[in-house]
């Protein structure tokens, strides 16, 4: 089955109260949170533009205007700067305005992920789209919104991205039974469930934070009652889905990830990011790398 129109946009939900990284995040929101000296949420957009989806619905709070910001042009800051003649800095400020077609809408009511990616309803209309979490960074160098765009324009239905778990993890995300297909890398989605009880789960394929869904999600996701934690979760609208023939948008894909991620919303992983990009960077790495040499040198042995 093949996909008549490519996707266009993005949907990143940012609407969370971040609990995970307080007091940093009492009035800062997560997502601003800098990876070295860019916020998280920045490398997220660039991937949804880079994979040719320029038009970025950020789902938001009303705690979260910073973001909404972060990403307008900042006149009065490029003036002084340009009256300095720091003409880098300049560019830099400017950079984050021009990477893509930002919007946003206010998710009133934190009533979970399926809630805030049915708030993109009226803005997506009738046509596939994109879902990203900004907890999840994927690395630039690994292509794997393209490719599930590519699988999605192949198979139709949705598509998401798994990652193989230690089993012993599988109860921190939602878990997916599958079958594969005749494309390398590509499964066919039977069963999903979200943070199975340690033992339980369907496999240790993981879903992590892409999605490309079919617009049929935001019929089923008005239909979908409150689940784990009394919240509209989009694994159980993707269950739904999986059990759909194709022609209601049904059937769901999954992408297995072998690549570089890094978990920002934990605290190990968002300092294990920082670690890891800052030392492969050419202006940090030789530095950095050398210092961090002679401090692990230091530390006690485990």
């Amino acid at each position: 089955m093949s996909q008549t129109h490519a996707p266009t946009k993005a949907v990143i939900p940012a609407a969370g109260l971040g609990t995970r990284f307080l007091p940093a995040t009492k009035a800062m929101p997560k997502e601003m949170l800098a990876v070295i000296d860019t916020p998280a949420i920045e490398f997220v957009v660039r991937e949804a533009a880079d994979a040719g989806l320029d038009d970025v619905l950020l789902i938001t709070s009303r705690t979260k205007k910073s973001i909404e910001d972060h990403f307008d042009a900042v006149p009065d800051l490029e003036a002084a700067l340009a009256a300095k003649g720091d003409t880098a800095k300049v560019d830099l400020v400017r950079a984050s305005s021009n990477i893509a077609t930002v919007h946003s809408v206010r998710q009133q009511n934190p009533a979970g992920l399926g809630h805030a990616v049915l708030c993109a309803a009226q803005h997506v209309g009738n046509e596939p789209f994109a879902v990203l979490l900004g907890d999840d960074l994927i690395d630039e160098r690994d292509k794997l919104l393209r490719e599930m765009l590519d699988v999605q324009g192949q198979f139709g239905g949705s598509v998401i991205a798994l990652m193989e778990v230690d089993p012993a993890q599988s109860h921190l995300y939602g878990c997916a039974a599958v079958t594969p297909t005749d494309r390398d890398g590509v499964v066919r989605v039977n069963d999903l469930v979200e943070k199975p009880a340690p033992g339980t789960a369907p496999s240790n394929y993981a879903v992590i934070g892409r999605y490309v869904l079919d617009p049929a999600v935001f019929d089923v996701l008005r239909e979908t009652p409150p689940g784990k934690g009394n919240e509209i979760q989009l694994t159980d609208a993707l269950l739904t889905l999986a059990n759909l023939p194709a022609e209601q948008g049904g059937t769901v894909y999954g992408v297995v990830f072998t690549g570089r991620r890094y978990d920002t919303g934990d605290k190990l992983g968002y300092l294990q990011a920082v670690v890891q990009l800052a030392s492969e960077r050419e202006d940090l790495g030789p530095a950095f790398t050398g210092w961090l040499r002679e401090f692990s040198a230091g530390l006690p042995q485990a």
